[in-house]
């Protein structure tokens, strides 16, 4: 098995998120053998979206929720998109480098969406999606964007989502939802060795570096007191602390 096979199998993540408004169970495999979903969530329009957005990303997704409900939808929401975007950072983190960037359109009849996706290590989401509607069957319409940028906070990543046309709520946020996953599909593939044919996604260029970034290598340590004041000296005397 080639190294970035052993990556490809390492990209996962098993986790349990519990407060006191809510409980997420939540296994991820980004490039498993056979993708699918196995969605919970307590709200059917919810399960609908993730199964949407796995089905369409390659994952392997199985998330069940058990929330407040009786108070409203928001916090079983937003826990599943915490929890999810904690466990796509975790699993990305566990093998290989992947493109970083990406973008993608998604149709559904008359509605169009568009997600730009950049692993910058930075969270941050402008989601623009023109729900008119209230609710889409037992989620708050406004919960749609509320999970784009939970996610986006736990996932650590730039994500620009918005619905460029469409009529029809429903289609709206599934079609937002799936230009997500096309996105993340693309952003997050890894290198293909060479000369495995047929392996290529669309749109790679071979023996394109990937996730460069201007910066650098960024390097993040817990440090000692004693290291620290170390470093803080020779930082006011303008030396590397290296």
């Amino acid at each position: 098995m080639s190294a970035t096979d052993a990556d490809r199998g390492a990209r996962s993540a098993t986790l349990r998120r519990k407060s006191r408004e809510t409980e997420v169970l939540l296994s991820l495999e980004l490039d498993p053998e056979l993708p699918g979903a196995e969605i919970d969530s307590g709200i059917g329009f919810l399960d609908h979206m993730l199964t949407a957005l796995a089905t369409h990303a390659g994952w392997r997704l199985r998330l069940a929720c058990r929330g407040d409900l009786v108070v409203d939808d928001h916090h079983s929401a937003e826990d599943c998109a915490l929890a999810l975007g904690e466990a796509f950072a975790r699993a990305l983190s566990r093998g290989g480098s992947p493109r970083r960037f990406a973008s993608a359109h998604a149709p559904l009849d008359e509605a169009l969406a568009r997600a730009v996706v950049d692993f910058s290590g930075r969270p941050y989401c402008h989601a623009e999606l023109g729900l008119s509607q209230a609710r889409l069957g037992a989620l708050a319409g406004e919960n749609v964007a509320h999970f784009f940028v939970s996610f986006a906070t736990t996932a650590r990543i730039t994500l620009h989502i918005d619905v460029l046309s469409g009529e029809n709520a429903h289609h709206r946020a599934e079609a937002a939802f799936k230009a997500l996953a096309f996105a993340l599909r693309e952003a997050s593939a890894l290198p293909v060795p060479a000369g495995a044919a047929g392996r290529t996604s669309p749109g790679a260029t071979p023996g394109a570096a990937q996730g460069e970034s201007t910066k650098g290598s960024v390097l993040l340590e817990e440090l000692g007191e004693a290291e620290l004041a170390r470093g803080l000296a020779l930082l006011k005397g303008g030396s590397d602390a290296r």
